[in-house]
């Protein structure tokens, strides 16, 4: 006997959402299930690509599918019925803003690691170098060619190793000119990258914020859709100090803190491979225990990032020791994208369990 679309969808309350903890349909995830022909077409209300936790969901529901001797065919689709903006960058999935609140903490290496991360998973990723003052992205991801420009006069972003970037440092006649610029001029400049640049349909854009809690950044989150903030801190109790005030900006305009990234953390040593905290240790777990936020990942100091950063996205080196560490980064960064976006999912969607009994109703 064929299984029901109905019965199907009661056998998927036994796939549980391994970061929220509730089935997917009561969180209101599944969009739709039908059959036809022996192939089960399942419309899931994701929008984090490449997530392991939504991979791993993903594949639960089809044990579940076969169990039942039928073929998967999974989809995923949200749009504003589901909360998501769709005015602002409607081709762009998901905006992710990496900050730090002080200079020199790794914030651009962390930006441009993710991006080429989850671009080497599958995504297709955009990274805006909005650090107007010191736009430092072009040295770790160079661009392949000089940015285009549409008809309508939008700015069309180079690739990096399949990553589309754009930044002030492409906008320079020469690499070593500053960027000598009044407030409204570095705002003037944010607006048109992100509202004049043609990005395409991106899965990803990561955000490469100036440190600090200024302009540049409030104009992104009262600009955009930001789905969630990475924050850069080391362990010193300098940068944790700046780093709580950056927590509390994003807590005050509403933007989600995705969670926290420890950078040199410690120190590999290239001969004997002992690590040594010579910054102290532990640092970002204050932060973590203060503001109930995730360790997103601790990324040591190692002899591969070089002394200027040109040794390019370490995430796609295999022979780079550090790459495991930014591999757990940027798939940590997935996931709490997708829980983030989830919740949201199950916020905004009424869903009734698929085995409640019908009952009476007046006419």
């Amino acid at each position: 006997m064929t299984i029901t679309a109905h019965e199907l969808e009661i056998k998927l309350e036994e796939v549980e959402d391994p970061d929220i903890g509730e089935d997917i349909v009561s969180l209101g995830l599944v969009n739709d299930v039908t059959i036809d022909d022996e192939t089960a077409r399942i419309s899931l209300a994701f929008n984090a690509p490449y997530a392991p936790s939504e991979m791993e969901i993903g594949n639960q529901i089809r044990d579940v599918i076969e169990d039942a001797g039928l073929e998967a065919d999974l989809r995923a689709h949200v749009d504003e019925e589901h909360g998501f903006d769709d005015e602002v960058l409607p081709r762009v999935r998901n905006v992710i803003a990496v900050s730090s609140g002080k200079g020199g903490v790794g914030k651009t290496t962390v930006a441009a690691n993710l991006a080429a991360g989850l671009e080497k998973r599958g995504a297709m990723v955009g990274l805006l170098d909005a650090d107007i003052h010191g736009p430092n992205v072009p040295q770790i991801l160079p661009a392949e060619s000089d940015p285009g420009v549409t008809p309508n006069e939008e700015i069309v972003p180079p690739r990096s190793d399949g990553v589309r970037i754009i930044s002030m440092g492409m906008m320079m006649e020469n690499e070593d000119d500053p960027a000598i610029l009044r407030g409204p001029m570095v705002n003037k400049f944010m607006m048109k990258f992100l509202e004049g640049v043609e990005w395409g349909r991106l899965d990803y854009l990561i955000v490469d914020l100036p440190p600090g809690t200024g302009d540049a950044t409030l104009n992104l989150l009262q600009s955009m859709p930001v789905t969630g903030a990475v924050v850069v801190t080391t362990p010193q109790e300098m940068a944790l100090d700046d780093t709580r005030k950056g927590i509390q900006m994003f807590n005050k305009h509403d933007t989600p803190v995705l969670g926290v990234v420890e950078n040199m953390s410690s120190f590999i040593c290239p001969s004997c491979g002992d690590q040594h905290g010579l910054f102290g240790t532990g640092g970002a777990d204050t932060i973590v225990d203060k503001y109930d936020v995730p360790l997103l990942g601790r990324i040591p100091i190692h002899p591969d990032f070089g002394a200027d950063g040109s040794q390019g996205a370490l995430v796609k080196s295999d022979d780079s020791e550090v790459q495991s560490h930014l591999e757990d980064v940027v798939g940590e960064v997935a996931d709490r994208v997708g829980e983030a976006n989830r919740r949201t999912v199950s916020e905004n969607v009424t869903q009734e369990p698929a085995n409640k009994l019908p009952t009476e109703t007046e006419d």
